[in-house]
């Protein structure tokens, strides 16, 4: 069950030879590697990149990724049912900001509506489906966002290496979910940073005069004799922002700083101004016959899951968390912040916009602009789109920076070849994977239109999403209670007793049994004499021990309820081609499930040590487990509605990447011959090897 019960590795032989093989497989899959601690942090090795983020970095960061591709191209999902999916989680985000400095928030949180999304969303989705409801819809599909944000926070502050949700699923799930989760964000990031370079280029041309008026060696143009169109403009700015993702982090969140800012006046302008318009004309987009709702509440909850996309981002910056100064409180508060002030300025700018034109009449590409236009201000076309530009130019640098992050943390791992883990010494920034990564998406955007693939993006996004709330109900619930020590370390501190629990091999399942040093034999004779004086207090202690194990196992089989239930109950309410009474009965015995795992992980107490897991002190997501529970259903829902096409392409991807993986990743993981002991057990070890530092 995904790792839950106790060690993913223990367990002897005696299945026999074909037993052993399929066993050996099967626990490899599920091998976890140790949380993140000041002990893994000395005792890893690896060259570490650059800590050099404050949470005003962060947040610039954060803000300038709250736009997806998928959002750009209108490969959006639409879904008809999303009433129980949303279901109304009014979670306040002053459980994680309320500490801050608002003297900080308030400059650079004004720019969190650069995401591009807002310029192309707003008459989309109040067209086809809210109407004047527009600013509802934002306020819902924030609130859907902060579930996923709260989850990453948490992990996050307990575990902040690079590798984001790969990171936070090897340590709680197991090697082939994260490799799974790995291989999808590699996919997200390179489609994603070709995708937004393909939609910079009409853009520029429009500050230029038109489709046709930039240089000749610049503008799109059709190879003769195919049908291919390719695009200099975008393969250029790719390299141009992976150069500048060379130089260090530092350099190029300076950057996004910039950006940040002349968006900020961009988008002032569109609230001063555009308020004002709508106070002189009398909010005509207010004052229609159909009303506030003209779609129902369907429709403005069908918009809510297609302006969600517009708020993804966050977990890009989790990716950069070793390079924060600060990772326990900047985090958290860098996500938070940043999101909330997003979702209310996300919503400042529908309520101008929709109000200066009935919804019906807006222009689904390039709304704000023509709202401004049809009052006479042509002038403000210009800067709209000079916007629009520097939006899709900061979400390009968001989209190529995490990718050689996630690239390093599998190939730390022995999941990839550590060419990827090469960390610059100058720069400390992964160059090589940096310009691999570039050079990958800079020939995809020049050749191929890649908005039909930008839906796989979405794919990436919310399998994280989903994975990381799991990670969080496996976090409270059933947290690893073995940790694995590797060959070497073992060999630098001599024997170890005899309750090292288990040596995986791909040929077999093996128990290595290791000579006990007479340290150790003391303290294991004294536990023997302590246990003749004193049999009652043994008797007790060997109940509480019978108890917590089968705590443990009731709340593993209650979060495997809970993840069957939901993708029963999405898969049922979405099955459209099923029979009536085969739809309601698969979505009867989802909706069972998953009520019966929430109450049961509602009734047992969490893991007490959760309050000792990864690095202590940071952000605790509040309300466990209903918010992860409500994230993963959400998450989930829109996943199944993604549509077949894009499936099948994100499958295809994903064979590929177990076929990388069984050759490989598997035959070099770094916990292929890493020995499994128990908690309390590691910490005696730590403590008597020479190499241990308090």
């Amino acid at each position: 069950m995904m790792g839950f019960n106790g060690d993913p590795l223990s367990g002897g032989g005696g299945d026999g030879a074909g037993g052993n093989s399929l066993s050996s497989g099967i626990r490899g899959l599920l091998r976890r590697k140790q949380v993140d601690s000041n002990r893994v942090t000395t005792e890893s090795g690896h060259p570490k990149l650059a800590k050099e983020l404050s949470i005003l970095q962060l947040m610039a960061i954060v803000v300038n990724l709250n736009y997806t591709p998928a959002v750009y191209f209108g490969v959006c999902v639409i879904p008809n049912r999303f009433s129980f999916a949303l279901k109304p989680l009014w979670v306040s985000l002053q459980t994680g900001i309320k500490h801050f400095n608002a003297e900080s928030v308030v400059p650079l949180g004004v720019g969190s509506t650069i995401g591009a999304g807002v310029y192309v969303l707003v008459g989309t989705v109040a067209r086809e489906h809210s109407g004047p409801a527009l600013t509802i819809s934002f306020l819902i599909a924030g609130i859907a966002a902060a579930l996923s944000a709260f989850c990453y926070a948490e992990l996050a502050s307990r575990c902040p290496s690079a590798g984001s949700a790969y990171h936070y699923s090897y340590i709680c799930v197991g090697e082939g979910v994260a490799w799974l989760i790995g291989w999808a964000l590699i996919l997200e990031y390179t489609i994603g940073g070709s995708a937004v370079a393909r939609g910079i280029s009409p853009n520029l041309a429009l500050l230029f005069g038109g489709a046709d008026s930039l240089p000749f060696f610049l503008s799109r143009m059709l190879i003769p004799g195919t049908d291919i169109v390719v695009d200099p403009c975008a393969a250029i700015l790719v390299l141009v922002v992976t150069g500048l993702l060379c130089v260090g982090i530092k350099e190029s969140s300076f950057v996004q700083a910039i950006v940040t800012t002349a968006n900020l006046f961009v988008m002032v302008f569109i609230i001063i101004v555009g308020g004002y318009l709508g106070f002189k004309t009398g909010w005509t987009g207010y004052e229609l016959p159909s009303g506030f709702l003209p779609f129902g509440v369907n429709g403005m909850l069908a918009g809510s899951a297609t302006v969600f996309f517009a708020y993804i981002g966050f977990d890009s910056v989790a990716s950069t968390a070793e390079e924060v100064k600060n990772p326990q409180r900047d985090l958290p508060l860098g996500i938070g912040a940043s999101l909330s002030i997003c979702c209310s300025l996300y919503m400042l700018v529908s309520v101008v916009i929709v109000g200066l034109v009935p919804y019906y009449a807006m222009d689904p590409d390039t709304p704000i602009s023509s709202a401004f236009a049809s009052h006479g201000m042509q002038w403000a076309v210009y800067i709209i789109t000079a916007g629009a530009v520097t939006a899709l130019c900061s979400t390009l640098m968001g989209s190529i920076l995490p990718q050689p992050r996630i690239l390093m943390a599998m190939s730390r791992d022995g999941l990839l070849p550590p060419f990827f883990a090469d960390v610059n010494r100058r720069t400390q920034v992964p160059v090589k994977s940096t310009i691999l990564t570039g050079v990958c998406a800079a020939m995809l955007a020049f050749f191929m239109d890649v908005s039909q693939l930008a839906g796989m993006v979405s794919v990436g996004t919310l399998l994280a999403f989903t994975i990381v709330a799991i990670s969080i109900l496996i976090l409270r619930y059933v947290p690893p209670d073995t940790v694995p020590l590797s060959q070497s370390f073992l060999g630098s501190i001599g024997p170890i007793p005899s309750y090292s629990i288990s040596q995986e091999n791909d040929g077999g399942n093996q128990i290595n049994h290791v000579a006990t040093s007479s340290a150790y034999s003391n303290n294991s004779l004294a536990k023997e004499e302590a246990s003749v004086d004193y049999p009652l207090i043994v008797k007790q202690l060997n109940q509480e021990k019978a108890s917590e194990q089968e705590r443990r196992r009731i709340a593993a089989w209650s979060i495997t309820a809970v993840c069957v239930g939901v993708l029963s109950l999405t898969s049922g309410s979405s099955a459209a081609y099923l029979p009536i009474v085969a739809r309601y009965s698969v979505c009867g015995t989802g909706g069972i499930l998953l009520l019966c795992g929430l109450i049961a992980l509602s009734c047992i107490d969490q893991d007490d040590a959760r309050h000792t897991f990864g690095h202590t002190g940071g952000f605790i997501c509040p309300f466990v487990p209903l918010l992860p529970i409500a994230c993963i259903l959400i998450n989930v829902y829109l996943m199944i509605n993604l549509g077949a096409g894009t499936w099948i392409r994100v499958s295809m991807w994903m064979v590929v990447g177990v076929f990388v993986y069984v050759v490989y990743g598997r035959k070099h993981s770094l916990l292929l011959d890493a020995v499994y002991v128990s908690t309390e057990h590691a910490d005696e070890i730590y403590q008597n090897s020479v190499e241990y530092v308090a």
